[in-house]
């Protein structure tokens, strides 16, 4: 406050509260040059093709979206499987071959995970969900919302990749546990318990949160978003984009989609072919 005037200053205005989602504070976290080639870089640099995970996660992704979608007198594994059919792509697989393998695995997964499910009307699907919590805003599309016994709410999130998570990864996730946060304020309703849905195994990884947990996640979103936020700021300014958001060259950047743009990337890990983070 200026003592003379009596009025309040610009040091004395609380920072504006920072959006942040879980793919940016991934990215930022993981390589900021990825993050501003993502977010800040226009045009974009040119980004690598497609990979054959992506497109199978991304079809899986969108069936169980339908399926769920649907009043559950009108689920069944068999038009899930169908499901499979209607949306999938070739793109990033070797060849017809090995796309059409994983097409029937695909069929197989969302088919069992269907009759072995018990899911009943959810909460939300697809549910984008937005909320203040602390010094951020924590925003982010959940990919299902479940009511538990309790009528608490559920976060739900498929994965498809080669690990099976473990319930060690859904206590760690920091998108889970924000998305908690989020949904909780949403949808007012309690939101503790979160789980990773792993269809290729079967397998379901669950952690339940706590105030502590969650206040742990989110204090370090803060601080990252914070950080991003102030770079985001300072390039607007003119500041050096090379020093603002410098490369993390590491194994990851052979699957990074902009590693054509990245010489530090390039030569941190060989290069990848599109099929081979396929599960085997």
């Amino acid at each position: 406050m200026d003592p003379m005037s009596g009025q309040l200053t610009l040091a004395d205005m609380p920072l504006p509260l920072v959006k942040v989602t879980p793919a940016r504070l991934a990215s930022w976290e993981g390589c900021r040059r990825r993050y501003r080639m993502t977010y800040l870089d226009r045009p974009t640099p040119p980004r690598g093709g497609a990979w054959a995970h992506a497109t199978l996660g991304a079809v899986v992704h969108v069936v169980l979206r339908a399926v769920y979608e649907t009043p559950t007198a009108r689920r069944s594994p068999e038009a899930a499987a169908r499901r499979v059919d209607t949306a999938w792509s070739d793109e990033g697989f070797r060849d017809d071959a090995q796309a059409a393998e994983y097409r029937a695995r695909a069929r197989e997964w969302v088919a069992r995970y269907v009759a072995d499910t018990e899911v009943g009307e959810p909460l939300g699907v697809e549910r984008w969900v937005a909320a203040p919590v602390g010094d951020i805003v924590a925003e982010g599309r959940v990919d299902r919302i479940d009511a538990g016994d309790d009528g608490a709410a559920v976060i739900v999130d498929y994965k498809t990749g080669r690990h099976v998570p473990t319930a060690d990864d859904a206590r760690d996730s920091r998108a889970l546990a924000l998305y908690a946060l989020a949904a909780g304020r949403t949808l007012r309703r309690r939101c503790r318990r979160v789980e990773l849905h792993h269809p290729p195994s079967g397998t379901v990884a669950v952690a339940e949160h706590d105030e502590t947990s969650l206040a742990r996640h989110r204090r370090a979103a803060e601080v990252s978003g914070r950080a991003m936020a102030d770079a985001t700021d300072a390039l607007a300014g003119g500041g050096d984009p090379e020093a603002l958001f410098p490369p993390s060259p590491g194994p990851g950047c052979a699957r990074c989609d902009f590693r054509r743009s990245c010489p530090e990337g390039r030569a941190a890990s060989p290069s990848l072919r599109s099929w081979a983070l396929l599960a085997p």
